[in-house]
């Protein structure tokens, strides 16, 4: 099936925006690596920005499905890795957002209140997920240990690939969500029982 030049004008551009920044991409470059005229892109998209947003878009639509934790559910630790693991991966999928976040929300500051909102989410989802594992008795904290820890753990979340990339500043497409995961499920540990300590070692494993 034949990709609408509109999607290859997206797919193209979140490529070059992960490879070397958003902001070292024009439009023209844009073009140019699809070979087609700036006519023909400015046709579907009138700027760069535009070209942003409707990434932003996708990445805003796939993170609420994911973060959007029911508050009732009891969760599991091998749930909670599952969650780590499309966490990561929609962030790498998307990271020049991350890659560049206080430049692109300066720039784009239709884009800053999306993204707060995304951060109390993520915050939530952390903390909904670490209340059921207190519930269960797993997690052996207070409430305020509990609120330090999430915020940690969206802090890491928010700023792990600007971390990583600053690691391999020599190869921006060299990203492994899998360092990330095994970063958060360490930074639990010292919060869970004896069991879920092993647990978490075990799990880790395949993060290494």
């Amino acid at each position: 099936m034949k990709v609408k030049t509109r999607d290859r004008i997206l797919q193209t551009s979140l490529a070059l925006f992960n490879a070397i920044g958003e902001p070292n991409v024009t439009t023209l470059l844009i073009s140019d690596e699809l070979d087609i005229s700036p006519g023909n892109l400015y046709y579907n998209f009138k700027s760069k920005g535009d070209i942003v947003g409707e990434l932003f878009d996708a990445f805003e639509d796939e993170m609420l499905d994911l973060i959007t934790v029911p508050e009732d559910v009891e969760i599991s630790l091998e749930q909670h890795g599952f969650f780590l693991h499309l966490l990561f991966e929609a962030i790498a999928r998307y990271r020049f957002i991350y890659q560049d976040l206080v430049n692109i929300l300066s720039r784009y500051d239709r884009l800053q209140a999306r993204f707060r909102k995304l951060l109390r989410k993520k915050d939530q989802a952390f903390r909904t997920i670490c209340d059921s594992l207190h519930r269960q008795g797993v997690m052996t904290t207070n409430a305020r240990e509990r609120d330090a820890l999430c915020q940690q753990l969206t802090l890491t979340a928010c700023y792990w690939i600007s971390y990583d990339s600053l690691s391999h500043l020599q190869d921006r497409d060299d990203v492994n969500p899998a360092r990330g995961v095994f970063q958060m499920l360490h930074l639990l540990a010292p919060y869970l029982n004896e069991q879920g300590r092993m647990d978490i070692e075990t799990m880790s494993r395949d993060y290494v």
